[in-house]
């Protein structure tokens, strides 16, 4: 049992997240999504679902991060927004509207039973929101209101990929994008 087969199990489970969701979401649908030997699974997640589900999570939030981090080199916000919302347009195109984001599903659906779930998830949020942030102060907006800022775009982008799922339509992600970027320009012209 490799940690490949591990690996898969884990970037499964996530793909699988964001088009099912997390009761959509199964052990059995994990192993035939990605080849591994029945037994793995639960050698490899020895505390179940929740663990591979929190896995997931992190292993999502992580890229995410890391993507924003990377895109944010540029030290352009604005850049780094239209890079990001093309991004989620693809992912939307691509999967025929049917993927969405594994941390707003685990959001959704973990309740009171999950906590390190829920905690995942939130902590996947404050990342995003964290690097931002971080961009947009290095770009010259003081610092609460680029925290401010960078929360307004985390939630308006999630909510945006959400109303495109149901309108199978990248329009929303598109009108989200015009005003995100307006916000952006006027709080670095303000610099």
């Amino acid at each position: 049992m490799s940690a490949d087969s591990r690996t898969r199990m884990v970037q499964s489970a996530a793909l699988l997240l964001r088009e099912r969701g997390l009761s959509g979401t199964s052990f059995r649908d994990v192993i035939e999504h990605s080849g591994a030997p029945r037994g793995s699974i639960y050698h490899h997640f020895p505390e179940g679902k929740r663990q591979l589900v929190r896995e997931a999570v992190e292993m999502s939030g992580g890229w995410v991060g890391d993507a924003i981090a990377s895109l944010e080199e540029s030290g352009d916000p604005v850049e780094t927004l239209r890079a990001f919302l093309g991004v989620w347009a693809e992912i939307l195109r691509a999967s025929e509207f049917r993927a969405g984001c594994p941390v707003v599903a685990v959001s959704v659906e973990a309740n009171d039973d999950e906590p390190e779930v829920t905690e995942a998830a939130a902590a996947a949020f404050r990342r995003w929101t964290r690097e931002l942030a971080d961009g947009l102060h290095g770009a010259g907006v003081e610092e609460e209101r680029a925290r401010r800022l960078a929360t307004t775009t985390v939630a308006a982008i999630e909510g945006a990929v959400v109303l495109c799922r149901a309108e199978r339509s990248t329009g929303p992600l598109d009108d989200v994008g015009a005003e995100l970027e307006a916000s952006l320009r006027s709080a670095l012209v303000a610099v």
